[in-house]
């Protein structure tokens, strides 16, 4: 494995870990809390403060990772930056560390691709195989499950949570969870049926689709109550991994369901 290649204009500070493999182009600034993972590449103008990063990821010019939170409660407290492998983070990206409010940490999985201007603030978490377009802006400690898409121009209010496999349309502003399967859209987003060829491209089943399908309409297209959907849902015996895991999201909600 070849050593880190580092450009004689890039200013690395001794204490960084770089493994091998590691491209650090032009002008790069990598602060002593940094470890970079193999094959990671900052291609140009790229500052990294308290971030560790895993392998094969590539971030591109003028993007800012680990810098303080735009958080007045915080005092320069030691907080970081958590990302994975295989990330892809276009231009002009700023992602901060945590602030006090949290466990610490902001968090970003594996495989996922950050277009140009997105912005991540302190604390959120974002999973796995997640397509966020250009300027999408995340308001600290919202969380992100695995294979949601966001539209360009999306703006996420603080504490939200978008379920997994979840699709939001562009201009739209977000302020309340997303539930898990389904498509939201609007300025205070409402939902507009499930994210069906998204489940179709993951391999989701005819059965499954039409299971989440069922349940979609007696939780948000019946007059029942999110309560009482629930516990109809839960009359029809066993429930399949998917319905289980749309309900307990639902429970576990704090600022309220996108409906």
């Amino acid at each position: 494995m070849a050593k880190a290649k580092i450009h004689p204009t890039a200013i690395i500070d001794p204490k960084a870990k770089l493994a091998d493999g590691v491209d650090v182009g032009p002008f790069c600034i990598i602060g002593s809390g940094v470890k970079l993972g193999k094959n990671t590449r900052l291609v140009s103008n790229v500052h990294l403060e308290e971030t560790a990063m895993g392998s094969d990821c590539v971030v591109y010019p003028f993007t800012s990772i680990g810098l303080p939170p735009q958080d007045i409660k915080y005092k320069g407290e030691k907080t970081s930056v958590a990302i994975g492998d295989n990330n892809i983070i276009r231009e002009y990206i700023s992602i901060h560390r945590a602030s006090v409010g949290g466990d610490g940490v902001t968090r970003i999985g594996n495989n996922n691709f950050l277009m140009a201007y997105v912005h991540i603030a302190h604390d959120c978490t974002i999973a796995n195989h997640v397509v966020m377009a250009n300027a999408t802006t995340l308001a600290g400690h919202v969380t992100v499950e695995d294979y949601v898409f966001i539209g360009g121009l999306v703006a996420v209010h603080q504490f939200t949570r978008i379920g997994a496999y979840a699709m939001i349309g562009g201009f739209s502003a977000i302020p309340q969870d997303i539930p898990p399967y389904t498509t939201a859209a609007g300025d205070r987003a409402k939902l507009y049926g499930l994210n069906t060829i998204g489940l179709k491209r993951q391999k989701f089943s005819d059965d499954q689709i039409k299971q989440l399908k069922h349940a979609y309409k007696i939780l948000f297209r019946s007059k029942l109550t999110l309560k009482e959907a629930i516990a109809l849902l839960k009359q029809d015996g066993k429930l399949s991994r998917e319905i289980t895991n749309l309900i307990e999201f639902i429970e576990k909600n704090k600022r309220g369901i996108c409906r």
